[in-house]
């Protein structure tokens, strides 16, 4: 990596998802960071919209990383002074870094697309996993709908998961709500339960759209109506040309915080 140009004592702000290709998109950015340090830019701030490595935030058993963290130290020790992101899978790990993090929230995007697109006021919003009602319920309460929860357990080892709905979701149009989708069966499992229930239409908002193997195909096979995603990670063209996936942009809200940030002024004043 070469800066073709003169960054002496400028602030400097690097833009890139650790999203697929992952270790090439990560290495880019860490060899970029190192690249600014070198030249000696007055102020570093790594712009990541989508955390790649993320949902490993823990030893959920014997013998395993915690990738979040070592994704944190090597960007700390490349030379960053402060990280922007969005929508982080786990808020803990903003503990993971010894240096400011902002954590942006696309709460704002996603509830002005909802009220301007999806027909009709008897709404609910479905949290697909009890991990996450909080997200869930914020949502509901700024649009004014109902909160439905998804309680999924398998009661025997090699039986099929079995979904409990908890509220009300007969004759309404129900929207999905998670931060990332990555295989999509959960979400897809989801939304058959939820038509098995009576929901009128169904709709999937999701942040982070990794769509990883053939989830496009699980999506466009399922109940979902459409599914809105934000532009944190590049689609591909397949994606692009899906018929029942959106995209909506996420790059308003990042040149604000940087803005912001540059003028030293409050980030947090965004979502207040």
């Amino acid at each position: 990596v070469k800066i073709n140009e003169n960054i002496r004592g400028e602030d400097i702000y690097i833009i890139q998802s650790v999203s697929p290709p992952v270790n090439d998109n990560l290495m880019e950015l860490l060899l970029t960071i190192d690249a600014a340090r070198r030249a000696s830019a007055k102020r570093i701030t790594a712009v990541i919209p989508y955390f790649g490595y993320a949902r490993q935030d823990r030893k959920d058993e014997g013998r395993t990383a915690i990738s979040a963290k070592l994704i944190a130290n090597l960007i700390t020790s490349a030379g960053v002074n402060r990280v922007v992101t969005i929508d982080l899978h786990a808020g803990q790990i903003q503990g993971f870094f010894d240096i400011p993090l902002d954590n942006l929230f696309s709460v704002n995007e996603l509830i002005k697309d909802m009220k301007e697109k999806t027909i009709g006021k008897n709404l609910a919003i479905v949290s697909p996993d009890v991990g996450g009602v909080v997200r869930a319920r914020a949502f509901a309460k700024r649009i004014d709908a109902s909160l439905v929860i998804i309680d999924k357990r398998r009661e025997r080892a090699g039986e099929s998961e079995v979904m409990n709905i908890i509220g009300e979701v007969n004759n309404k149009i129900c929207i999905l709500l998670d931060d990332i989708v990555d295989s999509g069966g959960t979400l897809c499992s989801a939304a058959k339960a939820l038509k098995d229930s009576g929901a009128k239409e169904i709709y999937a908002y999701i942040v982070h759209g990794v769509l990883s193997g053939n989830a496009l195909k699980k999506i466009e096979n399922s109940e979902i109506k459409e599914m809105i995603l934000t532009d944190s990670i590049e689609a591909s063209k397949e994606i692009k040309n899906s018929k029942n996936i959106r995209h909506i942009s996420v790059a308003p809200l990042m040149g604000e915080a940087i803005k912001r940030i540059n003028s030293d002024s409050s980030v947090s004043a965004l979502f207040e």
